[in-house]
């Protein structure tokens, strides 16, 4: 299997650098058989890769443990569904995932459209396959997945030896979340290549109007959501598994998926603005590039080693060829750029600072400060050992005190922008739309304020979240007011009627107000406790308002590892209302030792309780507890995001004019006596559209 696996990637590099060649030179000559054959080449890519997948899978559920892969990365008592999972838990496997979604994408990419644009997709067919050909390098030449261990006997000859066991899956991806995060989180980086290679090819190509916009929304929206799931994914396992109460700790790897998430985000907003008005095209064109380039940087954090992170793989050689890559990417886009620049006017200008382009351009430029922030915070300690010869590490408290500020201002955006005209918005307008919404959100302030909001970014949060939530509200209400009128349906009718006629639109709303829930849940975080104690069977310890008792401590074991467990009664006003069972767990495998994390969760707060050993000096049981406002918001939130982004994702329904007589007169005479008022109606809606889209 070692062999059929080596040759299918192998074979996999050639048809990509076919891809390739044959790419260019039917662009050259404008010969359609070799541009089909190039096509082809990189659509076969795609079956390859997964034959190369399938053979390491079969080493690991075979538990052949004479390749190295499966012998450092499995063992015999594995669940099968973590052997699934161990694929990607080292370096060589990871890149095998990131070359078989890239060329997955690939695949739906041409083949979808091997019969649309015919002056576009062989310059995406060629990007495609360039960044194929940087991959499947790596993955034959560099890290391959498939080297076996052997020994030499006594005659000089190398033979394959085997081992008993392997050392064991990493304890930390011994989660059932680690199953589908990294795949989630690298669709998001791999599917960002799809808009990448449509930007870079309709600007080579000169590719008239904003055609590849379109095309590249939904891919970008596809990628944007993946990797939004990725790092909620990324979250809840940090909070889950690593036991220290938080679910994001500006880690390099984390900003990492971060950065071109926020990017992206940008991407997607100023895209409305060259549709609807032909601006920003160098703006969008570059934020694509910059998108794609961070998704190569944040891959060079994880392999290089030349940042410290739970996340990060050890130190490796492999970030050279990276770096060489990105400066590559670099250089195709600056040349691209500058020889077509003249392509990439706009057709025109701001009209009012008071408007809906106005408030895209804010929110692009907030959204690229807060990019910077996180970018230099991240790289700063590499800049300052390379300058200085000493690493200085910046830590939450930088991020903290730059970002929260940012966000906030991006949160008061989110519920501007929706108010705004194109062109320009009339002082009418403006008072008439934020009237209400703004006197919410001051009640919410001041009501927070009542209970016991204090801290000043977590009182103007819930302000803002409330002021957003609201004008979402009335989007949707005058929307469907306008509908419910005119076909006399009831008005959550006429809020799914007019969300499924315009799912790009108030997908978007869904997903802002996804945001808005996020936001929420953050802003607890000041008002966290927790509390240490050592703790013998019949002690309590108490936080806020719960009493745990601890009863017993007790062993689970198996073949795969060997548990200390304690079992925690939970007491509230005198009654017992849950019990808690946090874990330390022993990997036999890896002789690594670590914590399984107890959490009551509720729309208030977490109960979240670790056994974090016993201590150095009597060897007592120590019980940490966190009582944790709001946490529950930030999960239920990353949910309703990803669902707004399938809700914008789905076409849209076709309006059908529903008219109900409201006498027995006939259908004819019905439209005449009501008709000047239903077009009154409808000419209202119909213009709303216009200036809101």
């Amino acid at each position: 299997m070692d062999i059929l696996g080596s040759v299918a990637l192998l074979l996999a590099f050639l048809a990509a650098v076919y891809a390739f060649v044959a790419g260019i030179v039917g662009i050259v000559t404008r010969r359609p058989l070799i541009t089909k054959s190039a096509r082809n080449a990189g659509m076969a890519i795609f079956g390859l890769v997964i034959l190369a997948a399938a053979c390491l899978e079969y080493f690991f559920f075979a538990n052949d443990f004479s390749s190295a892969y499966v012998a450092e990365h499995s063992n015999r008592a594995l669940p099968a569904y973590y052997k699934f999972a161990a694929l990607w838990s080292g370096q060589e496997g990871s890149l095998v995932l990131w070359t078989f979604l890239l060329s997955m994408y690939a695949f739906l990419v041409l083949f979808f459209n091997r019969k649309k644009h015919p002056e576009l997709m062989p310059y995406v067919g060629v990007v495609l396959a360039g960044t194929q050909v940087f991959f499947l390098t790596l993955n034959n030449f560099v890290a391959s997945p498939f080297r076996m261990l052997g020994n030499m006997d006594a005659g000089g000859v190398m033979r394959l030896a085997s081992i008993s066991d392997g050392h064991g899956l990493n304890p930390l991806l011994q989660y059932p979340e680690m199953v589908i995060h990294p795949p989630m989180l690298y669709l998001g980086y791999t599917g960002f290549t799809v808009p990448f290679a449509f930007a870079l090819a309709a600007l080579l190509g000169r590719y008239p109007g904003e055609k590849w916009i379109h095309i590249t929304r939904r891919w970008t929206m596809i990628a944007w959501c993946f990797q939004s799931a990725g790092i909620l994914l990324g979250a809840h396992w940090a909070y889950a598994v690593l036991g220290w109460g938080g679910y994001w700790a500006w880690d390099p790897v984390e900003n990492a998926s971060l950065l071109p998430w926020i990017t992206g985000t940008a991407f997607l907003h100023s895209v409305m603005m060259q549709e609807k008005r032909g601006m920003m095209k160098i703006w969008n064109v570059w934020l694509v590039f910059v998108t794609f380039m961070l998704c190569i940087l944040g891959t060079t954090l994880t392999r290089a080693g030349i940042v410290s992170s739970v996340h990060a793989f050890a130190q490796s050689s492999i970030g050279g060829w990276f770096f060489g890559f990105l400066a590559i990417i670099f250089v195709v886009c600056f040349a691209a750029y500058w020889k077509n620049r003249d392509y990439l006017r706009s057709d025109n200008q701001l009209d009012s600072l008071v408007s809906r382009e106005s408030s895209f351009l804010f929110n692009n430029l907030v959204l690229l400060a807060a990019c910077f922030a996180v970018l230099w915070g991240t790289l700063f300690p590499i800049l300052s050992e390379w300058v200085q010869g000493s690493k200085i590490s910046v830590g939450p408290p930088f991020f903290n005190k730059v970002n929260i500020p940012i966000a906030l201002f991006l949160l008061l955006l989110t519920g501007v922008g929706p108010l705004l005209a194109w062109r320009k918005t009339s002082f009418d307008a403006l008072r008439r739309n934020f009237a209400w919404p703004l006197a919410g959100g001051i009640v919410a302030g001041v009501a927070a304020f009542i209970f016991g909001f204090r801290d000043v970014y977590s009182l103007i949060c819930m302000i803002l979240g409330v002021f957003v939530t609201l004008t979402i509200a009335s989007e949707f209400f005058r929307g469907a007011r306008v509908i419910s009128s005119r076909d006399g349906s009831n008005i959550f009718t006429a809020v799914g009627e007019l969300t499924m006629r315009n799912t790009r639109r108030y997908g978007g709303y869904v997903v802002h107000f996804g945001m808005v829930l996020v936001f929420i849940g953050i802003a607890g975080t000041p008002f966290n406790k927790d509390i240490q104690k050592e703790m013998s069977i019949g002690d309590t310890l108490n936080i806020g308002s719960y009493s745990i008792l601890c009863q017993n401590f007790d062993a689970v074991n198996n073949d795969n590892y060997e548990s200390e467990r304690a079992t925690l009664e939970v007491f509230k006003g005198g009654k017992s209302v849950m019990m808690l069972y946090p874990e330390r767990r022993f990997f036999l495998a890896s002789q690594v030792t670590e914590t399984m994390v107890a959490v009551q969760s509720n729309p208030f707060h977490d109960l979240y309780v670790v056994y974090a050993g016993r201590s150095p000096e009597g060897g007592k049981p120590v019980i940490h507890a966190y009582l944790l406002p709001l946490v529950k918001w930030i999960w239920f939130g990353g949910i309703v995001v990803v669902l707004g982004t399938i809700l914008a994702l789905l076409p849209n329904r076709k309006a059908v004019l529903v008219l109900r007589p409201a006498t027995e007169k006939s259908w004819g005479d019905a439209i005449s006596a009501t008709g000047s008022a239903i077009g009154a109606v409808a000419r209202r809606a119909d213009a709303r559209a216009d200036a809101n889209d």
